[in-house]
């Protein structure tokens, strides 16, 4: 009888999670501040022609042109472009320079020579103490399609950024806890040759990053833990870009921009004597104290961020699919993605990617508080959990704004959000491409 008890116990609470799922899905119910030139808007771009790539028995996906450079970079330029509504790429990245200098106070400036740019891809696969890849002679051991920020993608944004006047020696590539291949660190030399590669390991050209006096505050304040840091390519630049990748996480649910930032600490997120980062972002519960805030809004990593971008050429789930999964949903109906994301709010891009997912996925995504820190982040000057947000400080000085605005949209069939459905407020995607 206990044992029966205990089954319908365990039963109800499945239940209830997925009703709070479910309830939390409501559609089109914006909250938040939308954030950019165009308030909340997300372009996502989809070009079915870019890969040429058949899978696993034909190669892998990084080269011989099987994911083709040339669409690529039209995909960044369509994104960009109708992401600011510009029609030309310098028009877009000067519009995009001013209105973050504005955002921060200072003034209506653009670019200015000299100034640094880091690009912060989302390279888990490459991390070092994962056994993927040869620590000797930085080549893959396995996991070599792996969804991992595509070097190609990171060309066509470093081609537009030199286009614009940043020169090739002032844009960082860094994932901290990544050593970057051969495989990948070979592409991107060859087209951009003085570009400052940085990684863990810091072999074979790369550059080894280290950390800055530049702290990081968890708004929880843990007590008798080591104290965080930024890189110091973080800390020194004046602008940051946030290359995330399209995929579900066994233990969050998704990982996407916000969770991008994990690598941009130079420890294991888990890693002994430091704040234990996983408890609180993998928690099935809602309206609890979220860490991705603070790295979403800390003042060298969001405070800094100029485009937020997703890969979406591939998907698949983390940390279990070693090569990328074909998406069943209209419009890639049982192919790959083949998808750009692009937007200046955190959260609204977060929460387009999510929807994507939720719908795709009946298992991790759909599980209960993975969405919670859209909440948090869309309500950091007041949110749900009752935490004070401040990354910035020793004890709460300042709290966080709104860091964007979270959302659902109406259906997967139209994918319409406020905005696009004339309201003044929430998101506004914009699809280019097949959909």
């Amino acid at each position: 009888m206990n044992r029966h008890i205990t089954s319908l116990v365990a039963l109800l609470a499945v239940v209830a999670v997925s009703l709070n799922a479910a309830e939390d899905r409501e559609p089109n119910k914006p909250i938040g501040i939308g954030q950019g030139i165009n308030p909340g808007r997300v372009v996502w771009v989809r070009d079915a022609q870019v890969l040429d790539w058949q899978g696993p028995e034909d190669g892998h996906w990084w080269e011989n042109n099987r994911t083709r450079q040339d669409r690529v970079d039209g995909m960044m330029k369509e994104a960009v472009c109708r992401l600011t509504g510009e029609a030309t790429v310098a028009g877009a990245w000067d519009k995009l320079f001013r209105h973050l200098n504005k955002r921060r106070g200072k003034g209506d400036v653009g670019y200015a020579t000299g100034e640094k740019v880091v690009i912060k891809p989302n390279w888990v696969g490459l991390i070092y103490r994962e056994g993927h890849v040869d620590l000797e002679k930085y080549t893959f051991i396995r996991r070599h399609d792996y969804m991992n920020t595509s070097p190609q993608m990171i060309v066509a944004l470093v081609r537009q950024l030199t286009s614009v006047g940043v020169k090739q020696s002032d844009i960082t590539v860094c994932d901290t806890l990544a050593v970057v291949v051969n495989e990948y660190y070979d592409i991107l030399k060859k087209e951009v040759p003085d570009l400052r590669i940085e990684d863990y390991g810091g072999k074979f050209g790369r550059i080894q990053v280290k950390n800055s006096g530049t702290p990081l505050f968890w708004s929880s304040r843990p007590q008798g833990k080591a104290q965080d840091y930024l890189p110091t390519c973080f800390a020194e630049a004046e602008y940051l870009i946030n290359f995330a990748n399209f995929k579900a996480h066994m233990g969050s649910g998704v990982t996407l921009c916000a969770k991008n930032h994990y690598g941009s600490l130079i420890r294991w997120p888990v890693q002994q004597g430091y704040y234990d980062m996983h408890p609180a972002c993998f928690s099935k519960e809602t309206k609890i104290y979220r860490p991705l805030v603070d790295l979403m809004g800390h003042a060298h990593l969001g405070g800094k961020t100029v485009l937020y971008l997703i890969d979406g050429l591939f998907s698949g789930l983390h940390p279990r699919d070693p090569v990328p999964q074909k998406m069943r949903m209209a419009p890639f109906n049982d192919s790959h993605p083949c998808s750009l994301f692009a937007s200046q709010d955190p959260v609204a891009i977060d929460s387009v990617a999510y929807d994507f997912l939720w719908n795709e996925r009946t298992d991790f995504p759909r599980q209960g508080g993975v969405d919670d820190y859209l909440h948090e982040a869309a309500l950091a000057d007041n949110p749900p959990s009752g935490t004070f947000y401040d990354p910035d400080h020793l004890t709460p000085t300042r709290r966080l704004p709104s860091l964007g605005v979270h959302e659902h949209w109406n259906n997967a069939t139209e994918k319409k959000y406020s905005r696009n459905l004339g309201r003044n407020e929430g998101i506004e995607l914009i699809a280019i491409g097949d959909r």
